[in-house]
This record gives C-alpha cells, structure tokens and sequence, in this order.
C-alpha cells in the first residue's frame, strides 16, 4: 500500500493532543471542586462504572483516527484488474528450422494451427499484432481486432534463413509504439526501470509474445532488445517450441520463401525439403528465460502441438491481468466514522445517570 499525500498522517497528533486537553480538564476540575459533607453523597451521584468501560471507548476513539487519518492521506493498494484494453504481439519464428518434423506434421505447421486457434478463442477487447521474423523482422498485421486478417497473413508464413529474436521484439515495441503514447519507439532513449520486474513495476497493458525455436543468430542480441522492453514497461512472454532429438526437415512449396536453403547441399546440413539427415534442436533456452525475467513475464516450452496449444490458450489470463493502484480512502474514512461513532455512543450509553432508588414508605 502506498499513500498519495503521506502528510496527512500529520492529523494523528490530534489524538496525543485530545489526551493531553482531556487531562488538563480533569485537574483543573480538581482546583475547582466543590467540596461536600458527605462523600456518600458524591458517590451516590456518580454512575458506577468499572475501569474497562472507561477505556474501550477511548481504545475506539484512537482507532477511529488512526482510520481517518489514514483517509486523508490517500491510500492507494496494488490490485490485480483484469484489462480489455491490452494489445498482444505475436512474434512468430519462420526460421527454416521450422521445417523441423519432430512436431507432426512440421513446426510451422503446427505453430500456425496453435496461432490460429489462439486467434479464434480471444473473444477480449484487446487487439492482436502479427510479427514474423527469420533473418529479420517484420510487421505483418499492425494490432487489430480484424481476426480474418491476422489468420489470412499465419496462412501466409514462409520460412527463411536466419533467425533474429532481437529484431522482432523490436519490431513489436515499434508496432505497440504506434498505438500507445506511453511508450516510446526503439529509437528514443528511455532510462531503465533501475533492475526492478515483478510487482515492483506498472506494466503497460501491451505485451509481446515471441515464439521460436532456436536461437538469435542475427540482428540485435536478444538480450539487449530486452532491455529496451523492460525499459518500456513492456513484458516479453518467450515460448521455447520442439524438442532436442533429430529430425527431416520437411516443409511444403507452400511454407517456403525461397532462401530456406543454401546451395545445393541444403541448409544446415539437410538435403533439401525432405532430406533424411537431421540435427539437434538448437534452442537457447537460457536466453529465452532471460528475456522473460527481465521483463516480468515468464517463459514456457512446448515440445509438442499440444503442449503449444496449451500454453497459448493460457496466456491471455496472464497478459490481461494487470496490477493497477486503487484508491481505497473510502474504506479507511467508513471505518474511522464507524468506530468513532461506537466510541462516542458507549461512552454515552455507559456514563448515563442511574435512575434514583424508589423511597420506602414507613
């Protein structure tokens, strides 16, 4: 909880101060009593009351003000809200190594199938970007609710050679930058959030979802791209997709560019489109989970469609929770008024006169 106007806690020193007035009060009664012959009399006067009757409602009456004091310094709490507005940036990998075949039928393959489910299942208000990258970025579909355009362009993706992470978050901040003020494009320097991530940090609602299933080998290093989002108040949710055994690399005429791969020896020691050599999945992992940390967000591998699916179909509940300030003085005021009200009605309720004792006839 934080407060907006922490002087105002300044008004505690009324309490201290009645305290003092309430004492004062009582010794100068005492100079001025009046004295009677008979102490019978006097306490005969006064209403019995026992010591804890006498302290409760001063107890409340310091709670009270504490409570009302607390008000007008305007409390605010950090809740979690969930936040329509949010706009989503798909950042799909299209490297040639999505030919891969150790997810059935191949990794794009599949990667377009869970993108596209993801796409038909987000009934939200927020808008949905599309970037594709290889050796480079690029923006397909600016942030939009038009779904028919966002699945006509995962339709469309042809793997290339390369594959530069770095690039495509930065190709997400410059789209997001497009539509949100708050956030400035990559070419204008922005100082850091000082390391802090968590619920330390008031996260844009924008978020970047990046997919991939290596590791940066072109571009800007991935690492110092995240920094440009963290530095933005942008998360970067990572997504690790396929495994580590060795596989064909199989992909359709539909599914390549061209420049997949190199000569004809193949591209990265597979021979053509369905050569039967294979190698290790190439992931970094370690860099992916950096991204992820650094910008509050979190990282998930997915070695299979479903697993993918899965993790897809999650992270809207993820993204559009939003930790939000909410001012919550009201409740502090209705408190305070509430017990200073108590307060004043026992002290009231016990120190009212005894009705006198009935005479007996004689």
């Amino acid at each position: 909880m934080s407060l907006t106007w922490p002087w105002a806690l300044c008004a505690l020193l009324a309490f201290p101060l009645l305290l003092a007035y309430r004492w004062w009060s009582r010794r100068r009664r005492r100079r001025v009593a009046v004295r009677l012959s008979s102490v019978a009399l006097v306490r005969a006067a006064l209403p019995g009351r026992s010591s804890w009757k006498r302290r409760v409602p001063l107890a409340l009456l310091a709670a009270g003000l504490v409570l009302a004091a607390t008000a007008a310094a305007r409390p605010q709490a950090s809740v979690v809200v969930p936040d329509d507005a949010a706009t989503i940036l798909l950042a799909v990998d299209v490297s040639g190594s999505m030919c891969s075949t150790d997810v059935d039928p191949n990794r794009l393959t599949a990667a377009q199938k869970a993108a596209k489910d993801f796409i038909d299942d987000h009934d939200g208000g927020s808008k949905i970007g599309l970037v594709a990258f290889s050796g480079t970025a690029g923006l397909l579909v600016p942030p939009t609710t038009e779904k028919d355009k966002l699945l006509k362009a995962i339709d469309g993706l042809r793997t290339s050679r390369g594959t530069a992470i770095g690039l495509a978050i930065l190709a997400s901040i410059d789209a997001i930058a497009e539509i949100n003020p708050d956030v400035p494009p990559t070419g204008v320097e922005v100082p850091d959030n000082g390391g802090a991530s968590g619920a330390n940090v008031d996260y844009e609602p924008d978020t970047i979802v990046v997919l991939t299933d290596g590791r940066n080998t072109d571009g800007v290093d991935p690492v110092t791209a995240a920094e440009q989002a963290a530095a933005r108040r942008l998360r970067v949710y990572t997504i690790g997709f396929g495994t580590d055994q060795p596989s064909p690399m199989v992909c359709s005429s539909s599914q390549i560019s061209g420049d997949t791969f190199r000569g004809g020896g193949g591209y990265g020691g597979f021979r053509g489109f369905d050569g039967a050599r294979g190698r290790f999945q190439d992931m970094d992992e370690e860099t992916l989970t950096k991204i992820a940390e650094m910008t509050g967000a979190k990282y998930f591998k997915a070695e299979n469609a479903k697993a993918l699916g899965d993790v897809l179909r999650d992270l809207p509940t993820e993204i559009t929770l939003q930790h939000k300030k909410m001012e919550i003085s009201v409740y502090f005021a209705l408190g305070g008024a509430l017990l200073v009200l108590l307060a004043v009605a026992l002290a009231q309720w016990w120190t009212r006169a005894r009705p006198p004792a009935p005479r007996q006839s004689s």
